[in-house]
This record gives C-alpha cells, sequence and structure tokens, in this order.
C-alpha cells in the first residue's frame, strides 16, 4: 500500500520559499524551494501563483495531488485579516482539505521547541515576536513597521546609524566613529558623500542593509553611541519578549524564548549578552536559545500538530531535517 501524504508544509518569506510534503508518519516524501513571497508588492494571487511552482514540483516528487492539511507560514501574513485573506487564496487552490495559515514568525517558533509553547523574537530585515501555548492560545503583534510601534531590525538599525552618522558630521549631534565607519564601507571619505550617493542611486538603497554589520563592528570597537543602539535594539527584543510572555501567562514558567533572523542568530556578543542580562531581570524563568533549525521544519510540525501526529512523527521529521 502506498504512502499517504497527509500536510503541505510551506514557509514563505520574503526571498524564498520552502514546501515539504509529509505522511502523518513523519516520512517526509518530498521538498522544493520556490521565490520570495510578497503579496504587498505583487499582489495576492501573484505571490500565491509564486508558492503554487515550488508545490507542484514538491506534488509531483512526492505523487500525490492533493493532501489532508496545508501548514502554511507566511511572510507578511501580519494581521488575522491578511491570514483569511490568504487562506482563503490557498484553500482555492485545492491543495488540501483543510488550510492553516499563520506569519511566518510562527514556523521559526514551532522549530525550535518540543511543544508548541514559547516565545520567538526574529530580528532579521524587520522585528517581529509570537508566542504560543499547547492550548492554541498565541500572542503577536502587528509588526508592521513604526506605525505599528516596532523598532529596528537590519533595515531600521541601518537607519539609525545613518541618522546619528550625519548628524555626527554636520554638528548637530554628538560624535561617532559611525560617521567615518559608515561611509568608509563604500569607500566614500564622508556622510555627505554617502548621503549623496544613496539619494542619487549611486549607491542602490538596498544595499543599505550592508551597514548593519558595520554598526556592530563599530559598536564592538568600542564607540559610546554605536553600543547604545546596540543596547536599544537588545531592550525592544527583550521587550517584546517579556509582553509576549505576560499576555500567555508564562512568565513564572521555565519556557524556551527564541531568538532567530539574522541579526540575532549572528550572536553579536554584545547584543546576544544584553539580551540575555534584561531576560534574567525581566523573565527569570525564561531559557533564552538562538534558533539555528529550518523554518520550514516549524511548518511541518504545526501540520503535524494540526493532524494529531504522534510524537514518534515529530521526531522523525526533525531527524529527516537534520540529517
Amino acid at each position: 500500500m502506498g504512502l499517504t501524504a497527509s500536510v503541505l508544509a510551506v514557509d514563505a518569506g520574503n526571498s524564498k520559499t520552502d514546501v515539504a510534503v509529509v505522511t502523518a508518519g513523519g516520512d517526509v516524501l518530498a521538498t522544493a524551494r520556490g521565490g520570495g513571497f510578497r503579496p504587498p508588492a505583487d499582489g495576492v494571487e501573484q505571490a500565491v501563483d509564486a508558492l503554487a511552482e515550488a508545490v507542484t514540483r514538491a506534488f509531483a516528487a512526492a505523487g500525490v495531488t492533493s493532501v489532508e492539511h496545508v501548514s502554511a507560514c507566511l511572510a507578511n501574513a501580519d494581521l488575522p485579516v491578511e491570514e483569511e485573506q490568504l487562506a482563503a487564496a490557498l484553500h482555492a487552490r485545492a491543495w488540501g482539505a483543510r488550510v492553516d495559515v499563520r506569519n511566518d514568525t510562527f514556523a521559526i517558533l514551532r522549530a525550535g521547541v518540543a511543544e508548541p509553547l514559547g516565545v520567538a523574537v526574529v530580528c532579521g530585515a524587520g522585528v517581529n515576536c509570537v508566542g504560543m501555548r499547547p492550548d492554541g492560545r498565541t500572542a503577536r503583534f502587528p509588526a508592521i513597521g513604526r506605525m505599528s510601534g516596532d523598532w529596528g531590525g537590519g533595515w531600521g538599525l541601518a537607519e539609525e546609524a545613518l541618522w546619528h552618522a550625519a548628524r555626527a558630521e554636520d554638528g548637530r549631534g554628538g560624535p561617532t566613529e559611525l560617521a567615518r565607519t559608515l561611509p568608509a564601507h563604500f569607500g566614500l571619505g564622508s556622510m555627505q558623500a554617502l548621503i549623496e550617493a544613496l539619494h542619487l542611486r549611486h549607491v542602490e538603497p538596498a544595499r543599505r542593509h550592508e551597514l548593519t554589520p558595520v554598526l556592530f563592528a563599530t559598536a564592538a570597537g568600542g564607540d559610546p553611541l554605536a553600543r547604545s543602539v546596540v543596547d536599544r535594539q537588545a531592550e525592544e527584543v527583550v521587550a517584546m519578549a517579556t509582553v509576549a510572555l505576560t499576555r500567555l501567562d508564562l512568565l513564572a514558567e521555565p519556557v524556551p524564548v527564541l531568538l532567530g533572523g539574522s541579526v540575532l542568530a549572528a550572536r553579536h556578543p554584545q547584543l546576544d549578552d544584553r539580551i540575555r542580562e534584561l531576560l534574567a531581570h525581566r523573565a527569570p524563568k525564561a531559557v533564552p536559545r538562538v534558533v539555528t533549525e529550518r523554518p520550514v521544519l516549524g511548518a511541518v510540525l504545526l501540520g503535524l500538530d494540526g493532524v494529531g501526529a504522534a510524537p514518534t512523527a515529530h521526531a522523525r521529521v526533525r531527524e529527516h531535517f537534520a540529517a
């Protein structure tokens, strides 16, 4: 008797999409990778079309045409109404009888915990935080940017570094080595030259993200202003985690606080140490850990949760992705 696929797991980020077709017993029948998932820029239907290419390849490799349950963890699913819209679009593709759409931060959280319990803070290009309990309760933030109260992430840190460096050079702000190190990264001699280069697109605006590692290097060199920006990022990470733990009544329990995304995964000593120091003070029971597991694993595990799979299935899937 042939294997029956129970779960289609989708982890769709801004830059890439990973999908997996899995049985209820935890056997991974096929995986595939596709392009980025950007509904705000491309529209919902075109974004789902991009998912369809990877799903079609995975289904063909698995020898199936549909599954019981679709577990989709999607970038830009920041609000419940967006989750509903995306779930409707995925359901219309008839990939599975049931469709569960969540923000992609939930995939990072579930990948790093043995059961659906804990909080994850992701600091990559932007910043986001989610939490969950086994009873289905969740905590989350809109994570739309400054208008929803967010600060930081790689893009935000680069913008903050530029702001301080510009003001340091023209006298509106205090001195900082950033006024030298940021333009030097692009081979330029002053902030004025860098500002002009960015404004006139002699340096592509998308390359601003390259300035975040320069900020951390300048902080590591002892620059007080750069260090203050890094400390503020730590404050923001811990503030989000503490609020999520509080909302879920988890402050008094030893639960994981997972740290993910490119900025946190880089393990910058100042940022990492300050986050752990602040957590120890504000949420002393929390157990911080940097996530190294692939997010698609989290989407698979959420799907297995959804079909009531046995613990052995979860273990088998973890072994597959660890290998």
